[in-house]
């Protein structure tokens, strides 16, 4: 869970506390010891960290020079990390888009408030890089790790520019409230109607939104001929069936301030603990299938045909991530992957006791 109340720490009890614990993960360290990731990282500037403004456009458009980097953006239960060069970038002060063949984000700069340049010797002796991007309440959006084939004087001149005029170790958080839908959903009736109506995938957000639906509650109401729940078991056997083969799939890994996606086919998965891992070349995948609490199969009309997803929720009802089959605009969805999907084992009460 994100923090939403932190104690009073101070930047010099955060270090000192970081010093006794210097290998725990950032985010398990921060959740701990009630504070935030933000908060965490805020301590070190003027040592290995140096605030930068949280600006998207010269974010974005720096980044489109300095080469090879791994750009991550993660949740609470998923983790999507992709190696590449950023671009062709698009600046829009409510969605900004990077559409590269490798890295592919929707970015909402709104919600991108505080900005660090992280720069640490690592035990090899070498310099590990990353520029960090925080939310108001102190939860990551999005970070940018530099790699071996980065051009190293570009990042710097970048973070020289984004530099911050306050060079503060503390930061203000401040936690969302979480949106509540005013009024009374439709019917189901309406809710069909609509649905069957779609002739794009990206209008179902102003569905829900204008008939007070959420997501997940849509999903339950709306009948099996378009939403159908799967079996816990179904995440590891969709990955057994795309794994190896040549089907490329869409993996959508989001929160409130960026969403980042893979498309190409997936090769090497490893399963570890909780965690469903992918570690391919340029795209590594970590799930934790422990915080699924529930599974779907669903399938939304476009002027193409129809196209089938699998989405993931957590406990509160969430969701983690989606699955597409990839498919070019003006095409008919891949039948290997509708097929994939329709084979998934169903949800059952038998199963889930």
């Amino acid at each position: 869970m994100p923090v939403t109340e932190t104690v009073a720490k101070t930047a010099e009890d955060i270090r000192s506390l970081r010093a006794l614990h210097p290998q725990m993960r950032e985010r398990d360290f921060a959740r701990i010891h009630g504070i935030t990731e933000g908060q965490l990282v805020a301590a070190e500037v003027g040592r290995t960290a140096t605030r930068i403004r949280a600006d998207v456009e010269a974010v974005l458009k720096g980044l489109t020079t300095v080469g090879e980097v791994m750009a991550l953006t993660r949740n609470e239960s998923a983790v999507h990390e992709k190696i590449g060069p950023y671009e062709k970038v698009s600046f829009n002060p409510h969605a900004s888009i990077v559409i590269g063949e490798q890295i592919d984000l929707r970015i909402f700069p709104s919600r991108w408030v505080h900005g660090f340049a992280i720069e640490k010797t690592a035990e090899d002796g070498s310099t590990k890089r990353s520029l960090q991007f925080f939310d108001r309440a102190g939860n990551a959006v999005h970070k940018v790790h530099g790699r071996p084939a980065t051009d190293v004087a570009a990042w710097n001149t970048l973070v020289e520019t984004l530099r911050h005029d306050e060079q503060v170790d503390v930061i203000d958080v401040t936690p969302y409230a979480k949106a509540k839908i005013e009024g009374e959903a439709a019917g189901v009736d309406a809710l069909r109607d609509a649905w069957a109506a779609m002739t794009d995938t990206h209008q179902f957000f102003g569905l829900l939104k204008k008939l007070n639906f959420e997501r997940l509650n849509a999903l339950e109401t709306v009948g099996e001929d378009f939403a159908w729940q799967l079996d816990h078991t179904a995440v590891e056997s969709m990955f057994r069936g795309v794994a190896g083969t040549d089907l490329p799939i869409m993996a959508f890994v989001g929160n409130d301030g960026c969403i980042q996606i893979h498309s190409g086919p997936i090769t090497n998965v490893s399963p570890m603990g909780p965690w469903l891992n992918v570690m391919d070349e340029t795209f590594h995948l970590h799930l934790r299938l422990d915080h699924v609490t529930a599974a779907w199969a669903v399938r939304k009309p476009t002027k193409d045909g129809h196209v089938t997803s699998v989405e993931l929720y957590d406990e509160n009802r969430e969701l983690i991530i989606q699955f597409f089959g990839k498919r070019h605009e003006g095409e008919d969805e891949r039948k290997e992957w509708r097929s994939v999907v329709e084979r998934l084992p169903l949800y059952s009460t038998s199963n889930a006791a």
